[in-house]
Formats: C-alpha cells, structure tokens, sequence
C-alpha cells in the first residue's frame, strides 16, 4: 500500500537523510521525495512517498519521525495515484503538448501535482455558477457552488460552503484561470492544509494553462 507522508524538518544539512534513515527502520520504502516548501523559520516541508513493506503500520512511520528532534508529522494518508509524485514541469509538458484543451487539462492534472483528491472549473456568468470541467470525485453540480468565491483576483484559500455538507472535511484551493471568473480548484478531504507555496505554484499553473490555451 502506497502512503503519502507530509513532514515538517530543519531545513540544514542531513535532516532529510535522518529522516529517510528513520522511516526505512520502521518499515517504510521510500520511491520519491519532494521539497514543497522553504521557510523563513529555518525550516522545510517535504512531500514523501511510500511503501510499507509487510507487517509495517503507518503509525510505526508517524512515530519514527515525531521522534527526531525538530521534525513533525504534518499528515501521512494513502496515496491512491500510486507509482511517482507528479511534478509541475511534467504538468506543463503535458498542457503544451495539447494546448486547445490546456485550461480543462489543468483540472485533470492538478490533483496529481497537488496531491489532491478532486479538481474542478467553475465559471461565473449572469445566470449563476455554471461547472465547466470537473474530476470524477469532485463534487456534483447539485451541490451548488458559492457567489462568495467569485470574483477570484489571485490564488487563494476557499471556505467551504454550508451546502457541501458532505464535503466539511475538506481544504479548498482556487485560482483564477482566463479570468476572475473562470477559476480552477482543488479539494483535499481532511487535508493538509494549502501551504503558501501551493497557491503561488497552482497561480503560477494556471497562468500557463491560459498562455498555452491562447497561443493554441
């Protein structure tokens, strides 16, 4: 079974190499590791996938990391995308090898690159919030979209609406795409929370999905 694991570390030499070192000793192997963030605290958020080899608990892997000085667990999850975390260079190549559908692209992508569970486009017209593209799980046009997330002038966090009583658990992130009105999103069911280094990765994304769909 493939987990995904968030932890917090000391951004200095060899933090990453204890951490690795603790996490083969308690049953995890390794397949692909990711720096999602650096900050100004001294220290940096790693994104981290893995296997548990037989008989291995994914609290065997939360305990062996808490217990390092400086270092904590921020989330660890099943990972259902499995085999490599997919990069935002890989979903640029991606957008710009079929440009005519980059800004639906995007949605279908972002969950790899945001290890997310579901993405989707809303567009804001007169007649109300209309769902343009969306990922199999995310949720249903039933379940109604808010005004309130319109219009979007820069990548940000998105309050769950009272109507997505389903979906209460879930972290929100949006971007504007061809405009304030056309946003692409992201939902997490239960987290982790959106870093700041998300949302200027996902304005950064969506930015070129409109560059390319233009030029296509």
């Amino acid at each position: 079974m493939t987990y995904l694991l968030r932890v917090k570390l000391p951004d200095v030499p060899g933090s990453l190499g204890r951490v690795a070192t603790a996490i083969g000793e308690a049953g995890g192997d390794i397949g692909a590791i990711e720096i999602v963030e650096h900050r100004d605290d001294g220290c940096a958020v790693d994104d981290v996938l893995l296997d548990l080899l037989p008989g291995a608990m994914p609290d065997s892997i939360v305990s062996a990391c808490s217990g390092l000085d400086g270092v904590d667990v921020v989330w660890i999850s099943r990972y259902a995308a499995g085999g490599n975390l997919f990069l935002d260079l890989e979903a640029v190549e991606q957008l710009t090898a079929e440009p005519a559908v980059a800004l639906d692209g995007l949605v279908d992508l972002a969950p790899l690159v945001f290890r997310a569970d579901w993405a989707m486009r809303l567009r804001h017209t007169e007649a109300g919030v209309e769902h343009v593209h969306a990922t199999s799980a995310a949720p249903e046009p039933a379940d109604g979209a808010p005004d309130a997330w319109f219009p979007l002038a820069r990548p940000a966090r998105l309050a769950v609406p009272e109507g997505w009583e389903r979906w209460t658990s879930t972290v929100v992130a949006g971007a504007p795409l061809s405009g304030p009105n056309d946003i692409v999103l992201f939902g997490r069911r239960g987290g982790p929370d959106v870093l700041d280094s998300e949302l200027a990765r996902l304005g950064h994304l969506a930015a070129l999905a409109h560059s390319i769909a233009a030029r296509g």
